[in-house]
């Protein structure tokens, strides 16, 4: 049976014009829609990004901040241990006039006095390894306090005066009076001799010598025995 179609041509191709141009709308409503999601994708990362970005820039900006204070106490720090420092070198546990008065009096006849320099220095704390019983750490406190005892420190980690002593005296032994008096003083301790060699001035011979000792800081001396070594000082002063 042979059919017939009625529908004009034009009709038909118009039909399927149609159909095709909605597919590309559709089509291209369907990539909008993707780009556009895409593109609001990116400008939230973004905007997520600058917020850290901003909080990084912060977080350093704060961290700057600190390290200024912290460089700040460091140098207030140091300035602090320097006044200490210069505190304590300007502390004496002796007066300078009452140590040069009992240097003087402890002079034998002859012997004059021509320098005299103290300086202060840091005890180096030793460290000792740690007790690993009782018995040792006992023999530990032993040994700590026979070291002081014998050091003539009242601490650990303090400071120390050292003495040097130049003189003349007529022979080497004015000079070892000299020492001995010094060694049996209140005041110092390790008096030793550095030097004593031959000078002559005008054909006239004599000891030129240099010792040095160290002030005690254990010693603690009373208002009396200061006026005693002063008032003995003025005596030999109008002997001479």
């Amino acid at each position: 049976m042979l059919n017939i179609n009625f529908v004009p041509d034009d009709y038909v191709q118009s039909s399927e014009s149609q159909r095709t141009n909605l597919m590309c709308l559709i089509l291209l409503a369907v990539v909008m829609t993707a780009l556009g999601g895409l593109f609001v994708s990116i400008k939230i990362r973004q905007s997520v990004l600058r917020h850290e970005v901003a909080r990084i820039d912060a977080k350093m900006a704060q961290e700057q901040e600190d390290l200024k204070k912290l460089s700040k106490l460091q140098a207030k720090q140091k300035e602090m241990m320097k006044t200490a420092l210069t505190t304590t070198q300007l502390f004496e546990p002796v007066p300078r006039s009452v140590l040069l008065a009992s240097l003087t009096n402890n002079l034998p006849a002859g012997v004059s006095l021509l320098r005299l320099y103290m300086v202060q220095k840091e005890v180096k704390q030793t460290n000792f390894p740690p007790p690993k019983n009782k018995y040792q750490a006992a023999q530990a406190n032993k040994t700590h306090q026979r070291q002081a005892q014998q050091t003539g420190l009242a601490r650990l980690g303090g400071s120390e005066t050292h003495i040097d002593i130049g003189g003349i005296a007529p022979s080497d032994l004015q000079v070892a009076e000299y020492i001995e008096r010094l060694s049996s003083s209140s005041l110092l301790r390790n008096v030793a001799l550095v030097e004593s060699k031959e000078h002559k001035i005008e054909q006239t011979s004599f000891r030129q010598f240099k010792l040095k000792a160290m002030l005690r800081s254990d010693i603690h001396l009373s208002e009396e025995v200061i006026d005693g070594i002063r008032t003995e000082r003025e005596n030999t002063s109008r002997g001479f």
